[in-house]
Order: structure tokens, then C-alpha cells, then sequence
């Protein structure tokens, strides 16, 4: 870590730091837990040319769900996104940032860690922390099969034994349903895949529906 600001917000406090990442500095910020938190959570954002970043709207109402169920939660810029150093590396030095942020996350909160992603923030995460004994659940919103002119394959997942939860829109329009669930089925287990009625790749208009997924199933298999 390089830098760390502390400000109060509502009941909360929120901390703006800089991470030191494989490219240099990566922009962050956490939502501070409860004092008594059992786990730490880290959300990782959609893609950087697509726009994506740590204030996404579906990574924000993700965020809300952890730290609302007492965890302190990180987000950060991937390389080349707002003051995150680097640039943009196809998803290969990308998976090396988010181990960055688990690397930070656990030596700072010594927890169990969640990690959620979305989109393509799903596709990092997951590759980065399979089979990472520091993370006790994977969850991935949204997760593509299909988007800008790339297939995307999850061959890694076979041996991923870490519990994980999908949840997709049925009407995702990188992802059908079908193409989906072909994921998960060949995915290790524990795995289940939450199917939001009427939901698009990004939620609109279904975000509390995705909320209560996914608070669900960490009470149910976490807490």
C-alpha cells in the first residue's frame, strides 16, 4: 500500500488507498466492516474499455450486500482505469492485479476472503483465485461467454473445488442462458447458478433481484 485516506460516511468508513501492483500503483478504495467480521470481500469490476470501473453500478449494489453483512469490502481500478497505473493487458496482467488485491486484502484484514466479479472483473477473478486457500468463496455476475468479439472458456473451473455462485441475467446478451449453464455444469463442485428472470447482462432494472441472490446464498453457505 502507498497511501490511505479515511473518511466517514453515514455510519461507515471508507478508505481511499493506492495498492502497489504488478504495473505500479492500483486506485482502491474499501468500505470498512464490522469490528467482529468473519470475512473480507473483494469486487472486482467489467471491463476497462467498455468502461467499466471500481464506481460500476452493479459492483457498487454487490458491495452494498458484503458490507451490509458486516464485511469490509475492497474495490480497485484495474491497470490503465482512472489513476491505476499500466496499461490495459487483454486480461493477462489483469488477473495479476486482482491477485495484487487479495494479497493486500488478506495481509490487512488476516479473514476468510469472498471475491465477487463482474463481467469481465468475473473472468479475472475466477482465474486469479481458484484454488487460492485464502478465498473461501467465488461469485461471478454475469459472467461472459461471449463479448466483443471474444469466446470466453473456462476450462480452469473443472478443478476449482472453492464454492461458487453464478448469477446471470436470462436475457444476458453475452451470455445465453444455455452457454451459461454449460459453464457451471462442467464447473467443480460446489456450484450453482442463479438465473434472474427478465435481467440483462447488467441487471437494469432487476439490481435488487441480484442483491437478494446473492444474500441468500452467503448466509446460506457462509454465515
Amino acid at each position: 500500500m502507498m497511501t490511505s485516506e479515511r473518511l466517514q460516511v453515514g455510519t461507515a468508513r471508507l478508505r481511499s488507498l493506492d495498492l502497489s501492483g504488478p504495473a505500479g500503483r492500483l486506485e482502491a478504495i474499501v468500505n470498512e466492516g464490522s469490528p467482529d467480521a468473519t470475512l473480507a470481500a473483494l469486487v472486482c469490476h467489467p471491463h476497462p474499455l467498455g468502461g467499466g470501473t471500481l464506481h460500476n453500478k452493479v459492483v457498487y449494489h454487490a458491495m452494498k450486500v458484503l458490507n451490509g453483512l458486516g464485511m469490509p469490502v475492497l474495490r480497485f481500478n484495474f491497470r490503465g482505469v482512472g489513476r491505476s497505473e499500466g496499461k490495459h493487458d487483454n486480461g493477462r496482467g489483469e488477473v495479476e492485479d486482482v491477485r495484487a488485491a487479495v494479497n493486500w486484502l488478506s495481509a490487512e484484514y488476516k479473514l476468510p476472503l469472498v471475491v465477487v466479479g463482474f463481467s469481465f472483473g468475473s473472468v479475472m477473478s475466477m482465474d486469479a483465485c481458484c484454488g487460492d486457500a485464502r478465498v473461501r468463496a467465488l461469485v461471478a455476475l454475469g459472467v461472459p461467454t461471449h463479448a466483443e468479439g471474444r469466446d470466453y472458456k473456462y476450462p480452469f473451473l473443472a478443478e476449482c473445488h472453492t464454492p461458487k455462485l453464478f448469477i446471470s441475467g436470462d436475457r444476458d446478451q453475452y451470455a445465453p442462458s444455455d452457454e451459461v449453464e454449460l459453464v457451471v455444469a462442467e464447473a467443480a463442485k460446489p456450484s450453482k447458478l442463479i438465473l434472474v428472470p427478465d435481467a440483462d447482462h447488467f441487471f437494469v432494472g432487476k439490481l435488487e433481484a441480484m442483491q437478494g441472490a446473492l444474500r441468500q446464498w452467503l448466509v446460506e453457505t457462509l454465515l
